[in-house]
């Protein structure tokens, strides 16, 4: 797509917040061109707005968190990988306290609501960072790295050595289509006992089965199991989908992760942004491949299966 996208119309999620428990109300308006996706924290006065930016990030131990003058919103991955992996460019998202709801633990809620008012084309060209040399994070055996591709993709790989979910791996060349087909159901995940310890520190107050896929003793506790078998793989990269789009951009390169998280795709974001040698952007008509599925009545192949929240 060479051109800008924000939303036609202003859409309104709710839900619970993930650590807090609480009722949250979520809307995501459009924006003018060359704006970015930003964060505005409408529950207090006057409202604070928080650029969707690696250099805003503060915390990714339990999700990525951004913040400003002192301000924070966190649970953010899963709206901002809606917003890029359906492509658009331009957003402010509305939320009335901390954290953003976490829904039912995936990104689907928010593209069944994107797709429902549509998007809409403006007139400025879409800039991408495209990469030209291979940029490397690693943390431990975890890394993450992106290299030159013609488009953007994904190979990912996830390893609990020997425990349920065990090794699995997934590769995918991600636009809106795949997104929404592939992505956008697969559900967060943990380990009942983790729950349960965060639940000490006073977090994790709103998770539930209905919110995520939750594992104990080798078991899917959920009633209905798993989305597709390979769902946590397909969640992580929906995470760094997410996490990605915190470079400002769209990027054209092949991620390439193995065990990594919130924390290393952000350290790669950080990475790639500081090699100015490592990228170029790209923006008009070279950007142009084929018509964006919203064009024609895109509707993913995969099943939207209904929200919980």
């Amino acid at each position: 797509m060479a051109f800008q996208m924000t939303l036609k119309v202003p859409v309104t999620l709710a839900g619970v917040g993930l650590h807090t428990g609480e009722a949250i109300r979520l809307s995501i308006l459009p924006a003018p061109s060359d704006a970015g996706i930003s964060f505005r924290r409408v529950d207090l006065s006057p409202p604070v707005d928080i650029p969707a930016r690696a250099e805003r990030v503060v915390d990714t131990s339990l999700a990525t968190v951004l913040a400003r003058d002192g301000v924070s919103v966190s649970t953010v991955e899963h709206c901002l990988a809606a917003l890029a992996g359906l492509g658009v460019d331009n957003a402010v998202v509305e939320v009335d306290g901390p954290e953003l709801p976490i829904l039912d633990g995936s990104a689907g809620p928010y593209v069944r609501s994107i797709l429902a008012v549509g998007l809409r084309e403006q007139r400025a060209r879409r800039q991408v960072l495209r990469v030209l040399k291979p940029v490397r994070v690693e943390v431990g055996d975890k890394f993450a790295i992106l290299m030159p591709a013609p488009r953007f993709r994904v190979t990912y790989t996830i390893d609990f050595d020997g425990r349920i979910p065990g090794s699995q791996h997934y590769y995918l060349d991600v636009d809106a289509d795949s997104f929404a087909a592939e992505l956008s159901q697969a559900r967060t995940f943990g380990f009942l006992q983790d729950v349960q310890y965060l639940r000490t520190l006073g977090k994790a107050k709103g998770g539930s089965l209905d919110n995520a896929v939750v594992i104990d003793g080798g078991k899917v506790l959920n009633p209905e199991g798993l989305r597709m078998p390979d769902e946590q793989v397909r969640h992580k990269i929906l995470d760094a989908v997410g996490d990605l789009a915190l470079a400002g951009r769209s990027i054209r390169g092949h991620l390439v992760a193995h065990k990594a998280g919130h924390g290393v795709h952000v350290e790669l974001v950080k990475a790639l942004l500081a090699r100015t040698d490592a990228w170029v952007l790209e923006s008009g008509e070279e950007l142009e491949t084929a018509p964006p599925p919203w064009r024609h009545g895109f509707r993913p192949s995969y099943p939207l299966v209904p929200a919980h929240a």
